[in-house]
């Protein structure tokens, strides 16, 4: 299949997980949304990597900058224009710091499939992201969160990617929130220029959904919502692309898209706005 298989990228997220310990350095102009984009989104080809390309540079860096338009919270119809750093840094098939993945490391890594972990960084959500709209709703403070994750491709000849990951928040609900999401190359791809499409299904627990969807008494004695109970299940399906420019061998360009609908829970919640959701990001990097 080639080089054009190869995702050497790191965008800035649409205000979801940043790198824990690098939060101060690198965070966004406005941090503090979850992103419509899929976690594999963030690490497209990668994988492919492994499959076709004989040796794994030692070291693989990508630096630059993104911009992302995106709505100001998961439900919320109003968006806003984000920007912020992009950073990949990867060292041998080990260890690795994105400003979309985290910090972590493939703790089993082979030529069909990796299980790794890593630290990221949830932003929580403002009461005044919306003028009035979550007043006396209360601040969900920002919090890390531990990610396990494992991706698989299926053949050489049909390179089908599944990708699953799970997050256990340090913090704010303390709850766990997962995606199960599978890409591929599209015909069309070529050394220059690659892309890949493929869906998304997110699940969180009631703690999780309760803590971003829910409407406790003291919430709802406080605002015009009534009292909500919000169950774990399914949060989002959605469909992402991610598309890759190689102006040279050095500078790329990155584009990506996803479209979400909110599910359950989340959907049903008298804070949602909207049940539908999406992005559109925007990132030039170097490649050292």
């Amino acid at each position: 299949m080639g080089r054009f298989l190869v995702r050497f990228g790191g965008r800035a997220r649409t205000a979801a997980f940043i790198v824990a310990s690098l939060f101060l350095f690198i965070r966004p102009a406005h941090a503090q949304t979850p992103s419509p984009l899929a976690e594999w989104q963030y690490s497209s080809g990668i994988q492919l990597q492994r499959l076709f390309e004989p040796t794994i540079p030692t070291w693989q860096a990508e630096l630059g900058l993104g911009v992302n338009y995106g709505p100001i919270a998961d439900g919320f119809a109003r968006y806003k224009v984000q920007g912020g750093p992009a950073i990949d840094i990867r060292y041998k098939d080990i260890f690795f710091i994105s400003s979309g993945e985290g910090i972590g490391a493939n703790l089993f890594s082979f030529r069909h499939i990796s299980v790794g972990a890593a630290i990221t960084y949830d932003l929580g959500r403002s009461p005044h992201i919306d003028g009035e709209a979550l007043t006396g709703m209360g601040t969900i403070h920002p919090s890390p969160e531990l990610k396990i994750f494992a991706t698989t491709v299926l053949t050489e000849s049909f390179p089908l990617t599944l990708r699953v990951d799970a997050r256990k928040q340090l913090g704010a609900s303390y709850g766990y929130v997962g995606d199960i999401g599978a890409y591929m190359p599209m015909p069309g791809s070529s050394a220059k220029f690659s892309w890949f499409l493929g869906p998304t299904v997110t699940l969180a627990t009631t703690q999780y959904m309760n803590t971003y969807f829910g409407v406790s008494h003291n919430q709802a004695a406080n605002t015009h919502y009534r009292y909500y109970k919000a169950h774990g299940g399914f949060k989002s399906a959605g469909l992402g692309i991610s598309s890759n420019y190689f102006v040279t061998p050095h500078f790329i360009v990155s584009v990506d898209g996803a479209f979400n609908r909110l599910l359950g829970s989340a959907a049903d919640s008298p804070i949602t706005q909207t049940k539908y959701e999406a992005v559109g990001s925007l990132a030039v990097t170097y490649k050292f």
